[in-house]
């Protein structure tokens, strides 16, 4: 699977970002997906994932809760995640993630979950 991170830039506080990843791969509805976040000198954490079904199957971090929110294309092979109310600490390289799983619920949340990764892209938010 590859996956292919875009949407990232430079953002003032308050406003709203939207970042998609395309995935290279024929069986899509088989992939739980998920979106990670790496700041400078800090862990990779989790910010948001969807099940195979997506719809309203997601889970959020707190930190973002309400403020994103992650949806999936399975038409496009494509997940995004719209970010609104950005704050200058959601800046970060986001990462998209998938994994195949059986099941139709599963949201992962750890790194370790998720086999396959995006390269990347960054998001800045100015004071």
């Amino acid at each position: 699977v590859q996956l292919q991170a875009s949407g990232g830039g430079l953002v003032q506080a308050g406003g709203s970002l939207r970042l998609s990843c395309a995935a290279s791969v024929r069986t899509f509805t088989m992939y739980a997906l998920g979106w990670f976040r790496q700041a400078p000198g800090k862990e990779r954490e989790f910010v948001a994932g969807i099940s195979r079904t997506g719809g309203s199957s997601t889970r959020y971090a707190d930190s973002v809760e309400g403020r994103f929110t992650i949806s999936r294309d399975n038409a496009k092979n494509t997940v995004y995640l719209q970010m609104k109310s950005l704050k200058p600490e959601d800046t970060a390289v986001y990462f998209c993630a998938a994994d195949w799983t059986a099941s139709s619920t599963w949201i992962g949340v750890m790194s370790y979950d998720y086999k396959n990764w995006g390269q990347g892209t960054l998001v800045t938010v100015s004071s």
